[in-house]
C-alpha cells in the first residue's frame, strides 16, 4: 500500500470507532501495514476526528525508529510485534472498548466462541498480561498471547483494552464490534450463573452486586445539573435537557430572583471557588455511577484509563441540600488530587478545564465503575492496579496527556 493511501486510511478507521464508541479522544491507537519492514500508526495523544495525513508516522518494524518530530505512539511496539509475528495482518487496532475492558478483569482466555462469531475472532480469545502503558511489559504481555494463539484476531488486555487486527481495515473493525459482542454476552452470563437472573441492562448487574455491600443510611436524592463557569457566575442546565439558569458564583444563589436554584447550586459554586483549574462540572447518573455511589465506599481503579483521567481512586461523600455549604465542602475535600467524586445515592460529579474535558472524565468514570462491578462479580474485587503504578499514571498524564486532544 503507498503511504498516502495508508495514512488516510488510518485517519478514516479513527474516526469510524470514535462514531461507533470503540475509542474516545486520544485513546487507542491504530495502524496499518506498509510493507514487511513498515507501517504507518496514530501519533501520540492527538485527537482522531482532527488528524491529518502529515501528522501519521511511519515506523520501522525492525527497531521502532521513525524519521520527523512527531512522536507516534506509545504502543508502538505492540503493533510492531502484532505485524512481526503474523505476516496475514495488515491493520491493527488498539482499544479501551468497554465490555472487552470488563471481560479482560476476569483474568481469563475466551476459550469458548458461538460458531458465528468464531469466523470472525477466531477459537479462542487470550488475555495477556498486565502492563503499564506504553512499557516493554506490555508488549511482552501482548506478544505471549498472540504466540499463545496463533490464529486469534483479538486479544483482551488485563486492566488496559483489547487488541484487535485483520487484513484490512474493514476485517480488523468487523474484529472489534464482534469481540465486543461476545464479550458483553459473556459478562450477561456470568450475571446469570452468580444470580439465576437475566441482566436486563448493565444496572441490573451493578444493582445486584452493590446490593452485597453494606450501604448505609441513603442521602436525600438531588437532580443532576451541569455547569460551565461563566465570568463571575455560572450556568446550569439539567443534565437531562432544560433551559440554562445563571447563579451568581459567590452566592450560588440564581441572578434571576424569580429563578428557584438547583439542589447543587452551592455545590457547584464552591468546587469553582476551590479549583481554579475546573471550569466544566459534569454531573453523572448513569446506571454504574449511581450503583456505586449508593455503597458509599471507593472505587478503585481497574483500568488505565481510570487512574490517568479521574485519579487515584474515586471517593464518595455525602451531600445534604440542608446543609448545603458544609456538605460541599465535604465533597471537595474528597475531590482532592481528583477528577471526580462519588455523591452518596446520586451519582458521580465530574470535573475539568472545559466541558469537553470533565465529559471526558465522565465516560471514564462510567466505566470505571462497571470495571468495578465485573471485578466484583468475577471474584476479583481486590486485583487492581496498584498504588504506585495508578499514581504514576495519573502523574504523567496529567503532566503530558492531558495537554493534548
Amino acid at each position: 500500500m503507498d503511504i498516502l493511501t495508508a495514512k488516510e486510511t488510518v485517519i478514516k478507521a479513527g474516526k469510524e470507532l470514535v462514531k461507533e464508541g470503540l475509542i474516545q479522544r486520544t485513546w487507542g491507537n491504530v495502524s496499518c501495514r506498509l510493507s514487511d519492514t513498515q507501517f504507518a500508526i496514530t501519533p501520540s495523544g492527538r485527537d482522531y476526528l482532527s488528524l491529518t495525513p502529515d501528522e501519521i508516522v511511519i515506523v520501522n518494524i525492525a527497531d521502532l525508529s521513525y524519521e520527523g518530530d512527531i512522536k507516534p505512539s506509545s504502543e508502538k511496539g505492540i503493533h510492531a510485534k502484532c505485524y512481526e509475528l503474523r505476516p496475514d495482518v495488515n491493520f491493527v487496532i488498539h482499544t479501551h472498548q468497554t465490555f472487552a475492558s470488563l471481560l479482560g478483569l476476569s483474568g481469563m482466555d475466551v476459550n469458548t466462541i458461538p460458531e458465528e462469531d468464531a469466523a470472525v475472532l477466531g477459537d479462542c480469545v487470550p488475555l495477556a498480561a498486565y502492563g503499564l502503558p506504553g512499557t516493554g511489559k506490555l508488549r511482552k504481555g501482548v506478544t505471549d498471547a498472540l504466540r499463545r494463539a496463533p490464529q486469534a484476531k483479538s486479544c483482551l488486555m488485563l486492566h488496559h483494552g483489547a487488541l484487535c487486527v485483520g487484513t484490512d481495515m474493514e476485517d480488523a473493525f468487523n474484529v472489534a464490534n464482534t469481540l465486543e459482542k461476545v464479550c458483553k454476552e459473556r459478562i450477561t452470563e456470568r450475571f446469570y450463573q452468580i444470580s439465576g437472573e437475566t441482566a436486563e441492562s448493565f444496572y441490573s448487574i451493578a444493582k445486584y452486586i452493590a446490593n452485597g455491600f453494606e450501604i448505609g443510611a441513603a442521602s436525600p436524592e438531588v437532580d443532576a445539573y451541569d455547569s460551565v463557569r461563566a465570568f463571575g457566575a455560572i450556568e446550569m442546565k439539567p443534565a437531562d435537557g432544560g433551559d440554562p439558569i445563571m447563579v451568581d458564583l459567590e452566592s450560588g444563589m440564581p441572578l434571576d430572583p424569580e429563578t428557584g436554584a438547583p439542589d447543587t447550586a452551592v455545590l457547584h459554586t464552591v468546587i469553582y471557588k476551590k479549583r481554579g483549574d475546573v471550569n466544566a462540572i459534569v454531573h453523572s447518573k448513569e446506571e454504574a455511577t449511581l450503583a456505586a455511589s449508593a455503597m458509599g465506599r471507593t472505587v478503585k481503579p481497574f483500568l488505565d484509563d481510570f487512574a490517568q483521567i479521574v485519579g487515584f481512586t474515586l471517593r464518595t461523600a455525602a451531600y445534604d441540600p440542608k446543609r448545603q455549604l458544609r456538605s460541599a465542602n465535604a465533597v471537595v475535600r474528597k475531590l482532592r488530587r481528583r477528577d471526580a467524586v462519588l455523591l452518596k445515592d446520586n451519582g458521580a460529579i465530574c470535573v475539568g478545564a472545559d466541558e469537553d474535558e470533565a465529559n471526558a472524565v465522565k465516560l471514564v468514570a462510567e466505566k470505571g465503575c462497571k470495571a468495578f462491578t465485573a471485578a466484583e462479580m468475577y471474584g476479583r474485587g481486590k486485583e487492581c492496579i496498584n498504588g504506585l503504578e495508578s499514581a504514576l499514571m495519573r502523574v504523567i498524564y496529567k503532566k503530558k496527556y492531558s495537554k493534548k486532544k
